[in-house]
């Protein structure tokens, strides 16, 4: 296989510069087979805020990343661009941010009723508008042969690239790797909120047949019922995982049994926190638990061998460290992005 990048005069891909892409690779909007679009948009995380700056931190962190992957080679070699953020889509996340800490915190006492419809009325606006951007910009990516992936953010950013992927190739399923079931219907009051995304996904119309969550551990009872009830969903929880796993059964087949509830068109939304929050400390959202680096490397790899297609992809919540120098949280998102975009390009 002929690898573009190769072709780009001063790039070495075995050595260790920076050619200005995602990875260090050189940019090839042209020539890439997966497009990556930075949505800078966490306006209502309800934990920790800063997952908006995750672009840019795993964009620095990728390019000590090297190219070729033991499990699934070079998948520079298939072209990996990232895009330009879409422009207007941090304004709206700093500007609706203060709206959600205004209706979140102390000064919710002292808004009167008509302000607090306001403020919330600008919350879920400004969502509506990011993901119509989001959508609007999938499509053309699709439209390209292009395989679409979301660099969030919070959780709540892909839901316009889902809703696209569904309106191109029909009923998807969504192999769902997170903490959260993300069933909560307009948390706090955000319609878009990124523990309703799973919630909106599932009330669009005609757009996910099945839903495979893998990882849960932290939930509503309300949520729960939920997925107990919707015959698409399959909800793989933590503890159930890890009984089994001391009962004698091999990880491998487990990702077997989840990857084959899934119909043939895939969408993979990857909230990092459905890792150990050891790999990720500072998501909008940690809890004590989750799956290993190799765990989640293997149910990708067992996607990618499955027979399936991923027609689009996310990663979220990546966190800002705790302070100036701190990349772990971005390094182990740039090793997350690298091997997601690998499966995903390894099935079309």
């Amino acid at each position: 296989m002929t690898d573009y990048n190769d072709t780009v005069q001063g790039y070495d891909p075995e050595g260790d510069g920076d050619a200005g892409g995602i990875f260090g690779l050189p940019p090839n909007p042209d020539h890439a087979e997966a497009v990556i679009i930075p949505v800078p948009f966490d306006a209502t995380t309800s934990y920790h805020a800063g997952t908006a700056d995750a672009p840019r931190r795993v964009r620095d962190a990728s390019v000590q990343v090297d190219m070729h992957d033991h499990r699934f080679g070079r998948a520079d070699q298939r072209g990996l661009h990232l895009e330009d953020e879409p422009e207007g889509v941090r304004e709206l996340s700093e500007a609706t941010r203060k709206d959600v800490e205004r209706l979140t915190g102390d000064d919710a006492n002292t808004m009167s009723e008509a302000e607090r419809g306001e403020a919330y009325a600008r919350v879920n606006a400004a969502s509506e508008r990011m993901l119509e951007i989001v959508r609007t910009r999938v499509r053309a990516i699709l439209d390209a042969g292009k395989l679409p992936v979301i660099l969030g953010g919070d959780h709540s950013t892909p839901l316009g690239a889902i809703r696209a992927c569904a309106e191109r190739f029909g009923p998807l399923g969504v192999l769902q790797i997170d903490a959260h079931m993300d069933f909560r219907e307009a948390y706090q009051g955000f319609t878009h909120s990124h523990a309703s995304i799973m919630y909106n996904a599932l009330h669009l119309p005609d757009a996910l047949s099945h839903v495979v969550q893998v990882g849960i551990r932290d939930y509503s009872s309300t949520e729960r019922a939920i997925g107990e009830q919707d015959t698409r969903v399959r909800t793989f929880f933590d503890d159930d995982l890890a009984d089994r796993l001391a009962a004698g059964e091999l990880w491998r087949d487990l990702c077997r049994e989840m990857i084959q509830y899934l119909p043939e068109n895939v969408y993979v939304t990857f909230d990092i926190d459905g890792l150990d929050p050891a790999l990720c400390p500072t998501t909008g959202t940690p809890v004590p638990g989750g799956l290993s680096f190799q765990q989640v490397s293997i149910l990708l790899q067992t996607l990618a061998e499955s027979g399936k297609r991923v027609v689009g992809c996310d990663l979220v919540e990546v966190g800002p460290g705790r302070g100036e120098g701190d990349e772990f949280d971005a390094n182990v998102g740039a090793r997350i992005l690298y091997r997601l975009l690998a499966c995903a390009l390894a099935t079309r």
